[in-house]
């Protein structure tokens, strides 16, 4: 659904204002990294069965092996092994990373966020990891992986309605006993005070690993992670667009407009020039 995953994410349009302020190589090896990501991700959402899925997503786990090795063979992947070749990517973040989209196809319920977290972690924390080394600042793990987390939880409120018709509930089932809101209700839409309480308790959860990642930031590496803070810029008023619709995400999907976007972008990117914060309350 997040540098999120990307899995459900909505395609490039969230990232593509974040991408425009890397340097061109760099921006190549990101797009590398995100074909791949997009092509587990289909395979993730696609309406195959678990068998066929399962064969597919080994293809691809064989490919990152071909890729590490230098002898890729799928135009996505020896493509990628240039990038790894550049910037040493590690390899166990993309193994991770696959073990979670394989996560999908057992798994469509988790009992607590202690469970949710780690499917966070997979399938966007490590996608934030592996592309710290092309953004030149390796050390930031803790970083990515808040901020992996922060983006995955909005994209579980904002595709809600989407994975509920694929069968799938991200909300942590100990959430939705604690808020006296059912499976039931869930997949018929039904949009309620105890709905809301919910979105409410999902959201600061959200907020709060935004505050974390803004605050593991280190000033000296915040001028090579503009890409991410633009990321994180526009998925926090996302977030706030949930949130002051009523968590109306049952009717609609909710999502910003392309000059929303660019005002986000160009924002960060001043904050950040003269050594400032992205505002959270944006």
């Amino acid at each position: 659904m997040s540098l999120p995953s990307l899995n459900g994410m909505h395609r490039t349009s969230n990232f593509a204002f974040s991408f425009l302020s890397l340097a061109r190589h760099q921006r190549v090896a990101i797009e590398r990294v995100y074909a791949f990501c997009r092509a587990v991700d289909d395979v993730s959402d696609s309406s195959l069965g678990p068998e066929e899925k399962k064969r597919r997503l080994d293809y691809w786990r064989s490919e990152l092996n071909l890729a590490f090795a230098g002898k890729a063979e799928n135009p996505i992947t020896a493509a990628l092994q240039e990038s790894i070749r550049e910037f040493g990517l590690v390899r166990p973040y993309f193994e991770e990373l696959l073990d979670g989209f394989e996560m999908d196809l057992t798994v469509n319920r988790y009992m607590n966020f202690v469970q949710l977290s780690q499917y966070c972690y997979r399938v966007a924390g490590t996608v934030g990891l592996i592309c710290l080394n092309i953004f030149g600042c390796p050390k930031e793990q803790d970083y990515a992986v808040a901020l992996g987390i922060a983006l995955q939880i909005t994209n579980i409120l904002r595709d809600i309605r989407e994975d509920a018709q694929r069968g799938r509930i991200y909300l942590p089932q100990d959430d939705l006993h604690r808020f006296g809101y059912t499976e039931a209700e869930l997949f018929s839409g039904t949009y309620n005070d105890r709905f809301v309480q919910l979105m409410q308790f999902e959201a600061e959860r959200a907020r709060d690993y935004f505050r974390r990642a803004a605050d593991l930031l280190r000033p000296e590496c915040r001028r090579r992670l503009l890409a991410a803070e633009i990321m994180a810029a526009v998925y926090s008023a996302l977030l706030k667009r949930i949130q002051s619709s009523g968590y109306r995400v049952l009717d609609n999907r909710i999502h910003l407009s392309k000059s929303q976007k660019a005002y986000l972008a160009l924002r960060t990117a001043v904050l950040n020039r003269f050594g400032m914060g992205r505002n959270l309350s944006t």
